[in-house]
């Protein structure tokens, strides 16, 4: 079965990395609002403008970064960007224990992990498609995806109880292990890697990732869909974080709650992703899953006090994720088949970049809808308008790209 399906060694220690990067992240799930929240008394229009300011600043940090690293090795990015998360986020629990942590502290290290964050994103998935052939590649994006799920079940809850019990910074400090951890993983991968086209003989901008997405009749509407509705579907959540634990008078252990249990969901989605492509068709799949996760969210705008609120966020949240974990691991793959191996790490560079940056600037003018409009209101704004993206979806399935652009180069290069 594919499903068990062994896709190598090397495969296996870098998915090994990436399992223990993402149950620290969500362990510490929601930590940045949290801490905001919790220790610094922030309002909704500070917490939004944290998660605004780090996306965007970190988004362009990154912008140099994508053609930087199209043209080197792709491993030893990975392992310094874990570091680099590491040092950064260790530098919270530090200042907190002293009593120096601040605002602008919680901002700048927002903005360096925005940066790793993209960079480290964009060379693993050109990593990947040399790591394995082109008919696994939706193997190993279910795996992933799968992975992030399972720990997003276990780790919130874990999380909200370890800074009822320890404080609110606890989980950053597992979180900034668990990139050590990661890159530890990394580097035992070892092996060959493909050796990059020196700088000089492609166009190294990142324009080129950009040029490359808007010139595909393809990906074009994939990019100004997938853009939009992962802002949309992120901007109420700092919103969220302050109605529950402000007025609604939600406990962070039940916060955690709301949105851990609903991952169940993404377990089913990414394991029933693949089955789907192969009886419906990968465009059938990319659409139907493509409309249903913009359906949920605006029933987000209606959560109340006590169970019964609690039940809503979980519904909401279940529908939500069971319909993305079908979606990512589809589209990723189809993202990643679609584009030339020398310009996949610029291209997914643009588009994280892009992403975070609309996610950026959305998140800090719903945060001032919010101030003017209220919270409830501004969540609802943004489900209407969810609603409106899978307009953007493409119509037509595309057509099979040539074989010579997607040609895997050989691995046979050193480390």
């Amino acid at each position: 079965m594919d499903g068990r399906r062994s896709l190598g060694r090397r495969f296996g220690w870098l998915w090994a990395a990436y399992a223990v990067s993402a149950f620290g992240t969500s362990l510490s799930f929601g930590a940045f609002p949290l801490i905001a929240v919790l220790v610094l008394h922030a309002g909704p229009a500070a917490v939004s403008a944290l998660a605004a300011a780090g996306l965007a600043v970190g988004a362009a940090v990154a912008v140099p970064l994508g053609p930087w690293v199209e043209f080197r090795r792709k491993r030893p990015v990975m392992v310094a960007m874990d570091l680099v998360r590491f040092a950064a986020l260790l530098s919270v629990p530090a200042a907190y224990a002293l009593g120096a942590l601040g605002f602008v502290q919680l901002l700048l290290v927002s903005v360096v992990v925005a940066a790793a964050d993209i960079t480290f994103t964009a060379s693993s998935g050109a990593f990947l498609k040399s790591l394995v052939g082109p008919d696994d590649l939706l193997v190993a994006n279910g795996r992933f995806e799968a992975t992030n799920w399972t720990t997003i079940v276990i780790g919130p809850p874990l999380g909200g109880a370890a800074i009822g019990l320890f404080g609110p910074v606890t989980t950053l400090l597992a979180d900034a292990v668990s990139y050590l951890l990661s890159a530890l993983g990394i580097r035992a991968i070892g092996g060959g890697e493909p050796r990059p086209a020196p700088a000089g003989t492609a166009k190294g901008s990142l324009l080129e990732g950009w040029r490359h997405i808007l010139a595909s009749p393809v990906l074009r509407p994939l990019f100004f869909n997938t853009v939009l509705v992962n802002a949309l579907i992120m901007v109420p959540v700092p919103l969220l974080t302050v109605l529950m634990l402000g007025p609604l008078g939600f406990a962070p252990w039940q916060y955690a709650l709301a949105f851990s249990v609903p991952c169940l969901g993404g377990l089913l989605g990414s394991r029933i992703a693949r089955p789907l492509v192969a009886r419906f068709g990968q465009h059938r799949v990319l659409i139907t899953s493509g409309v249903l996760r913009a359906c949920w969210p605006l029933g987000l705008a209606f959560v109340g006090p006590g169970t019964a609120g609690l039940v809503l966020v979980m519904a909401v949240e279940l529908g939500v994720i069971t319909s993305c974990a079908v979606f990512n691991p589809v589209f990723s793959t189809h993202r990643l088949e679609m584009t030339p191996t020398d310009r996949v790490v610029r291209t997914l560079s643009a588009w994280s970049v892009t992403g975070k940056l609309t996610t950026a600037a959305l998140t800090a003018l719903w945060g001032l809808l919010a101030t003017f409009t209220g919270t409830r209101e501004a969540i609802a704004f943004a489900g209407l308008l969810l609603l409106a993206t899978p307009f953007l979806l493409p119509r037509r399935p595309a057509a099979a790209p040539d074989a010579g652009q997607n040609a895997l180069p050989s691995a046979a290069g050193s480390p």
